[in-house]
């Protein structure tokens, strides 16, 4: 309607009656060849952030130079979890392969993510988060896995502690215990809830809380979405979130009653 209203506004300034039907009708052609070309541009980034995730995972499983029988069934699980099915399936199962090569080259993997997705921190971030969750579904990250997830946080331009942060994210939601252990536990969940937020404790409420509505404004599914985030995901953007808002609980109520 914006583009019919304006194309006849400015048809209507040159040519009268005549020129509004024109400049409407231009209008509205012009508008819908943008909104095509966006979506065209959505759809590329969608198709090619599912084929390099699962390429670098297909790496990042190799890290300790064979790639287990668990591994590939977490793909398979991510396939599912994702989603995925008919080609789009094939060309994650092809992307996962292509990765495990031994002529992979992960940093030009990489390289290529980052020009497709505008660098844009968001989608980074949840790139990131895909690979943390590839390797540790049993709530464990291990050293050579560690060290791998460094260099492709790097790789991004994201800073080691997106990693550390991921890790602790994905501890919160494997977290539990009891008696004394549970003790410990809670502690230890205090410690990882300020990293899931990337503050400090001698930060103010008011910075922590700042910090938390960035988060979860940066994070919104629907905004990942736009930017290229395939909507097969997210479930994981919208784990993303709560994970986030549960840290937030974490951190306010310890001080509350601190």
């Amino acid at each position: 309607m914006l583009g019919l209203f304006i194309g006849g506004l400015v048809g209507y300034m040159f040519g009268r009656f005549p020129g509004f039907l024109i400049g409407a009708a231009a209008g509205v052609f012009l508008t819908q060849y943008i909104k095509r070309r966006l979506w065209q541009k959505v759809s590329h980034v969608q198709t090619r952030f599912l084929e390099s995730v699962f390429a670098v995972m297909g790496a990042l499983c190799k890290a300790d130079g064979v790639v287990t029988r668990d591994e590939i069934q977490v793909a398979e699980r991510l396939f599912t979890q994702f989603r995925l099915s008919g080609e789009n399936r094939e060309r994650a199962k092809a992307a996962f392969n292509r990765g495990k090569a031994d002529d992979f080259d992960l940093d030009a993997e990489l390289q290529h993510f980052l020009k497709i997705s505008g660098r844009q921190p968001s989608l980074l971030q949840m790139f990131l988060q895909v690979q943390v969750s590839a390797v540790a579904a049993d709530g464990v990250v291990h050293p050579a896995e560690h060290e791998m997830l460094v260099r492709i946080a790097r790789g991004l331009g994201l800073p080691e502690a997106q990693v550390d942060q991921l890790e602790a994210m994905l501890r919160g939601s494997h977290g539990g215990g009891a008696g004394q252990a549970g003790q410990q536990s809670s502690a230890n969940q205090l410690e990882d809830a300020y990293k899931v937020l990337g503050v400090s404790p001698s930060d103010s409420d008011a910075q922590i809380k700042k910090v938390y509505r960035k988060l979860m404004s940066e994070n919104h599914p629907d905004k990942l979405a736009g930017r290229g985030m395939p909507e097969s995901m997210r479930d994981m953007a919208e784990q993303r979130t709560r994970e986030i808002s549960h840290a937030y609980d974490v951190v306010k109520n310890a001080r509350q009653n601190g």
